[in-house]
């Protein structure tokens, strides 16, 4: 039987599991932990220790079909600006709550489309999110840019904030595919802006790239690989294109006899991962790649590589303060995530409270199975002596694990490895020490 084959009958194909970007996944979350929790563990945040800040800007001036995020089309500026009168306003609420001394050593503007603000939106945003959160001495920000909605007069304005690295949205350069898609979006265009980015001073650059899409072939996604390795960011990640309609309604607008089979999928991955190897990049976790002496690089060397909302990370802070609609705070003690939709938050903000409309406090067992499912997803190796007290606990799921998927994983005393030919099924493996995944929710397939 081929490997394909055998990855098929233990379910790549066919389940359905989480992209564990939080544990619990976002559908356990519940109403019952909301504003008030989110109100006692901001005044509990250590002012010892740098956080994290996520703003979500929601706006697009198109909608990618393509895309599952929390997003709505503005052909104008004016809900743009309410939208950071909002925020500025959500800061000073959050500001309040805070220790005096916390500093912010991570920021991250993602979307929607950040670079939709033009520079005196960026100026004033940075602005407020300064003062309410004052920088560390040294403070990573990353915002995500669209080529086609950006200028030099934008990417100044965002190096003159501090932007230290740039996260550009590509998917696949060939025309065929993006008409597909409904986002239109030449190599020209992104080879400016990469000109400019670098330009500016900007010295980290990573791109994102989405294999399984509508007409997308070996020779198309080859081609496009090709042109981002001219561009030479620092890191890549290639996502599998998650055909959700029932949580997205744009995506009813894919043509699905379209879309690739199983089989394509998994060369499509391959063939891309293959091609950045080939090129000088490292592998990190299931679907992210880094040249040498890149931050995950150096992450994922020493064992310190994570998973956050947006994917692999290298950042430590250990309470990530989201704002915005939609936005998910993960503190020591749990998740609160906003309201999603933008007139629900906003009217919680307007009202003097905070953004919060539901999460999850975490206990023992939680944080076991999240620092598991974390380990398996990093570094495909759950060890339990590094897992700390209670890590016996889970060996009788390690032992399913094993008897399942026999020797694509190894399983011994210390604790469970997924080998190299097993990797496509991390996922499926990560969702054996799931405590909730029976409860419900729907996924994107697991290939």
């Amino acid at each position: 039987m081929e490997q394909i084959d055998r990855l098929r009958d233990l379910g790549l194909f066919d389940s359905r599991v989480p992209r564990y970007t939080s544990y619990p996944t976002a559908p356990n979350f519940s109403p019952a932990v909301g504003a008030s929790r989110q109100d006692d563990w901001l005044g509990a945040v250590d002012p010892g220790v740098p956080v994290s800040v996520y703003v979500h800007i929601p706006f697009c001036e198109r909608l990618c079909w393509f895309c599952a995020c929390h997003t709505q089309g503005t052909k104008t500026l004016a809900p743009v600006e309410a939208y950071i009168e909002m925020l500025e306003a959500e800061l000073a609420l959050v500001a309040a709550r805070l220790p005096k001394a916390v500093r912010m050593g991570r920021l991250h503007w993602g979307g929607g489309t950040p670079t939709i603000l033009p520079p005196p939106l960026i100026h004033r945003l940075a602005a407020a999110i300064r003062a309410a959160i004052p920088p560390a001495e040294s403070c990573d920000f990353s915002v995500e840019i669209d080529p086609t909605l950006v200028d030099r007069m934008k990417i100044e304005a965002l190096a003159e904030e501090g932007l230290t690295r740039a996260s550009l949205g590509i998917q696949d350069f060939d025309p065929v595919v993006q008409h597909a898609i409904g986002r239109l979006q030449s190599y020209e265009a992104t080879r400016q802006t990469v000109d400019d980015l670098r330009a500016a001073g900007i010295g980290s650059l990573n791109t994102d790239l989405v294999y399984g899409l509508p007409h997308q072939s070996e020779a198309r996604l080859a081609a496009t690989v090709e042109h981002v390795l001219t561009l030479a960011p620092d890191r890549v990640a290639i996502f599998g294109y998650a055909h959700v309609p029932w949580a997205s309604k744009r995506q009813k607008l894919i043509d699905e006899a379209a879309l690739p089979g199983d089989r394509a999928r998994v060369r499509l991955a391959s063939l891309a991962a293959e091609a950045f190897e080939t090129a000088g990049y490292r592998r990190i976790g299931i679907d992210h790649f880094a040249l040498p002496g890149d931050g995950l690089d150096r992450a994922a060397e020493a064992g310190r590589l994570r998973r956050n909302f947006q994917g692999y990370t290298d950042d430590d802070c250990p309470t990530l303060i989201g704002l915005g609609a939609s936005s998910i705070s993960r503190f020591p003690q749990g998740y609160v995530q906003n309201a999603p939709a933008t007139h629900a938050w906003a009217a919680r903000i307007a009202a003097g409270g905070l953004g919060g409309s539901r999460g999850h406090a975490l206990d023992h067992a939680d944080r076991l199975r999240a620092r598991a499912i974390e380990m398996l997803l990093c570094d495909f190796r759950l060890d339990f002596a590094a897992l700390g007290p209670g890590a016996e606990t889970l060996r009788p799921e390690a032992v399913a694990v094993a008897e399942r998927f026999g020797d694509l994983v190894a399983l011994d005393a210390g604790g469970l490895t997924i080998l190299p030919d097993g990797l496509p099924l991390a996922r499926l493996v990560a969702s054996a020490f799931d405590g909730y995944l029976a409860a419900g929710g729907r996924f994107s397939r697991a290939s």
